[in-house]
């Protein structure tokens, strides 16, 4: 879906990536070490991730590597703060992208060096508390341009817990616990808000800095909100140095239907190719 609009409404050239499952040739977010097609990172100007606890074959993973290591510009989306898991081989030379990684400088893993946090808490109650989306006051008054158009926000999604942010990254969007998971949930004012979205640079190799932005919001249902969309397709121009490109009313309409599945384990589409949703 955020591909569609990106190609159709933004002109941005866009691959879209699947977990296959080797042995039915379908689309399994459940088998976690297989995601064919990381070589298009090569030739690639922006990585959007939004993977959760993934092992990937040292062929695969090598080509996310060279990308952050390039410093080249990332968006991460709700579980890409744990995108990582090694458990099966915890030796492995990428094992340091795992979200508990102690290894030094990349304590964390991916989450903590490339997006600001790894895995803390679910800070609201999963599955029965919403997200609603408070516009960062000294952000909006400098005009950022991820911001531009973008006033709404609301999901289905619980808050995630942020223990801290580094000292670059820029609060954008704020997240209130909602009494329930509509719209017109009340907030609840006796939980603390926590950052879900906010910019920051990361270091890469050779002493140079990557620029990344990331959402703790981001499962399917969320992004029924239309300026959930506006604030990843923003951020996408922003990542890239586009940002004087930014439309003021930026068109993230659905290109074709959009029926998002429900927030759940296991509740994907079943027996489904990548060729299915072009």
């Amino acid at each position: 879906m955020l591909a569609k609009i990106l190609s159709s409404r933004h002109g941005f050239r866009t691959t879209v990536l699947f977990s296959i499952n080797p042995e039915t040739g379908f689309i399994d977010p459940d088998y976690h070490q297989n995601i064919p097609g990381t070589h298009f990172l090569a030739d690639a100007d922006l990585m959007l991730i939004a993977t959760r606890f993934r092992e990937l074959p040292d062929e695969q993973m090598a080509y996310i590597d060279e990308f952050i290591n390039a410093g080249k510009p990332v968006l991460g989306i709700r579980t890409a703060t744990h995108a990582f898991r090694y458990s099966r081989n915890p030796e492995n030379k990428y094992a340091k992208y795992g979200f508990v990684s102690k290894e030094k400088g990349w304590e964390g893993g991916f989450g903590k060096r490339v997006l600001g946090e790894t895995w803390v808490s679910h800070h609201g109650a999963n599955g029965k508390e919403g997200t609603r989306g408070l516009i960062d006051g000294l952000a909006e008054a400098r005009e950022h341009p991820v911001l531009r158009g973008v006033k709404d926000i609301w999901g289905i999604t619980d808050v995630y817990g942020i223990k801290s942010l580094p000292s670059d990254a820029e609060v954008l969007v704020w997240g209130q616990p909602t009494a329930g998971l509509t719209q017109d949930s009340p907030g609840i004012w006796e939980k603390s808000i926590m950052p879900i979205a906010w910019t920051q640079s990361y270091p890469a190799g050779s002493g140079k800095k990557g620029k990344s932005f990331t959402t703790t919001m981001g499962t399917s249902e969320d992004f029924l909100s239309e300026d959930l969309r506006r604030l990843v397709v923003n951020a996408c121009y922003w990542a890239m140095g586009l940002e004087e490109s930014i439309p003021a009313e930026g068109n993230v309409d659905y290109v074709g239907s959009f029926n998002p599945t429900k927030l759940g384990m296991g509740d994907y589409m079943k027996n489904k190719k990548p060729e299915d949703f072009k």
